[in-house]
C-alpha cells in the first residue's frame, strides 16, 4: 500500500469500503469553519494589542533599549518557528490536536496578558517568549483541524475565510491599542488583551467539537514527523517556491518604517509621520483580509500554485515601489496594498496546497514544515534587509528581497509547468 494512503483519513477521497469526507460535494461554511476564522480574528487582535505597544513599554516604562526590544522579537519570533516544527507531529492525532488548540490559544493569551505585570525588561522576553512558543505549538493543530472540516474543493474557502479573519484582528488590534492607551494607559491595554485572547480559547473549542463529532479518533497516532510519508505524497517539491517567497518576505516593521522617513522628509513632523504610516500598515493588512477571502475562491477553481504565483508577483512589484522610494502618502498606501494583497494570496495558497496533498494522518507534519520554512525564512529576510537597509540604502534592501520574490514567482511557474506535463504522461506506478 502506498505510504500516503490512509483507510482512517475521513477528508480523502472515497473508495471501496471507506465512509466519504466530510459532506463531500456539500456545504462547506459550518459553525466549526466560522468558528476557525473568529478564533484568528480574536487571537489576532489581542496580541496585536500588546505588540503595537511592546516599544513604548520596554523602552518608556521600563527603560530597556532599542537593542533589547529586537533581542526579544528576534528571540520570540525564532521560537515559534522552533515550536511548529516541533507541534506539527503532535498534530497529526486527531484528540491531541483538539486539546492542542485550546491550550495553545489560552496560553497565547495568559502570557501575553502577563507581559503587562512585567518590572523588568528580562521578564518581558521570558514572557513574550512563552506566548509565542504556545502560538508556534498550536498553529499546526489549527491548520490541521481546520482542514478536517471542510470538503476537499473548498479548503481554498476555508482558509481563506481564516487568513481574512487573521489580518482584520491585525486592523482592530493596534487601533485598539491606540484608544486603550489614550483612555487607561500602556499596563492596562495589555492587560486587557486577555479579554480577546480568551475568547479565542473558547471560540475554536467549538470547531474541535464539531471535528469530534465528524470523525471517529481509531488508533492513536504515533508522535513522528512522517518525512518519507510527507516526500511521497509530494509536499517537498512545491516547498522550493515557498522557501525562496519566505526568503524575501521581510517582517511588516521595515515597510512601517521606509514610510515613516519617506514622509518625514516630505515635511511631515516625526508624530504625524509614525501616525499616518501605521494607518497605511491597517490599510495594508485590510486589503490582506479582503484578497485572502476572494483568494481562497480562486484557489477552489485555479489551484494554489496559480495564486501563491500571484501572490509573489505582487510583492515583486511591492518591493519594487519601496525600493524606488515615494514621499507621497498615497503611493505609499498603494505599494502597501500591494503586499497586503500579496500575503492575502500566499498565504492562503500555502496553506490550502499542505492540506490538498496531505491525507489527514500527514497534515499536522506538513504545516509543521511549512510554519519552521516561514519562520526561518522570515527571519533571514528581515536580519539581511534589514542590514541592507542600513549600510547600503533601503533600495539596496528592497531591491533584494523583490529579487527572491521574482525567484519565487519562476519557481511556482516551472513547477506548475512541470505538473501539467507529468499529468498529460502515461501514469507511473506509485511507491508501494
Amino acid at each position: 500500500m502506498s505510504e500516503d494512503h490512509d483507510p482512517s483519513d475521513v477528508t480523502a477521497t472515497p473508495g471501496p469500503g471507506r465512509r466519504p469526507g466530510p459532506e463531500e460535494g456539500g456545504k462547506w461554511l459550518t459553525t466549526g469553519v466560522g468558528s476557525v476564522s473568529v478564533t484568528s480574528f480574536l487571537s489576532d487582535s489581542g496580541h496585536e494589542i500588546a505588540t503595537a505597544v511592546l516599544p513604548s513599554f520596554v523602552t518608556s516604562v521600563l527603560h530597556g533599549s532599542a537593542a533589547s526590544l529586537g533581542l526579544i522579537e528576534g528571540v520570540s519570533d525564532a521560537l515559534t518557528g522552533v515550536m511548529k516544527l516541533v507541534g506539527g507531529p503532535l498534530a497529526n492525532d486527531p484528540r491531541r490536536r483538539r486539546r492542542m488548540v485550546t491550550g495553545g490559544y489560552l496560553g497565547t493569551a495568559i502570557a501575553t496578558a502577563a507581559i503587562g505585570l512585567a518590572t523588568a525588561v528580562w521578564q518581558v522576553g521570558v514572557l513574550r517568549a512563552l506566548a509565542w512558543s504556545s502560538r508556534g505549538l498550536r498553529s499546526p493543530a489549527k491548520d490541521t483541524l481546520l482542514a478536517s472540516l471542510v470538503p476537499r474543493h473548498a479548503f481554498g474557502r476555508a482558509y481563506g475565510l481564516e487568513r481574512a479573519g487573521d489580518n482584520l484582528g491585525a486592523v482592530v488590534g493596534p487601533l485598539a491599542a491606540a484608544g486603550l492607551v489614550a483612555w487607561l494607559g500602556i499596563r492596562p491595554a495589555i492587560w486587557l488583551s486577555f479579554v480577546p485572547g480568551v475568547l479565542a480559547a473558547v471560540t475554536i473549542t467549538v470547531a474541535a467539537r464539531e471535528a469530534r463529532r465528524r470523525h471517529a479518533d481509531g488508533n492513536r497516532v504515533p508522535i513522528r514527523l512522517r518525512f518519507a510519508g510527507l516526500w511521497d505524497a509530494g509536499l517537498l517539491r512545491p516547498m522550493l517556491p515557498i522557501l525562496l517567497f519566505e526568503f524575501g518576505n521581510v517582517a511588516v516593521t521595515l515597510l512601517i518604517l521606509r514610510a515613516t522617513q519617506l514622509l518625514q522628509a516630505n515635511g511631515h513632523s516625526a508624530t504625524a509621520a509614525a501616525s499616518l504610516a501605521i494607518l497605511i500598515y491597517a490599510a495594508h493588512n485590510a486589503v490582506g483580509a479582503v484578497v485572502a477571502y476572494a483568494g481562497g475562491h480562486w484557489i477552489d477553481r485555479a489551484g494554489p500554485r496559480v495564486v501563491f504565483a500571484a501572490g509573489s508577483a505582487l510583492y515583486v512589484l511591492a518591493y519594487a515601489g519601496f525600493a524606488v522610494g515615494s514621499q507621497s502618502w498615497w503611493v505609499l498606501l498603494l505599494f502597501f496594498s500591494l503586499a497586503g494583497a500579496g500575503i492575502g494570496c500566499a498565504e492562503t495558497a500555502e496553506s490550502a496546497l499542505v492540506a490538498q496533498l496531505l491525507p489527514d494522518r500527514l497534515r499536522g507534519s506538513g504545516f509543521g514544515i511549512l510554519g519552521a520554512v516561514q519562520a526561518c525564512g522570515d527571519v533571514a529576510a528581515t536580519v539581511v534587509v534589514g542590514i541592507l537597509y542600513t549600510a547600503v540604502s533601503p533600495t539596496a534592501g528592497f531591491l533584494y528581497a523583490a529579487g527572491w520574490m521574482l525567484l519565487s514567482v519562476l519557481g511556482a511557474v516551472a513547477l506548475a509547468s512541470g505538473r501539467r506535463t507529468d499529468s498529460a504522461a502515461p501514469g507511473r506506478p506509485r511507491k508501494s
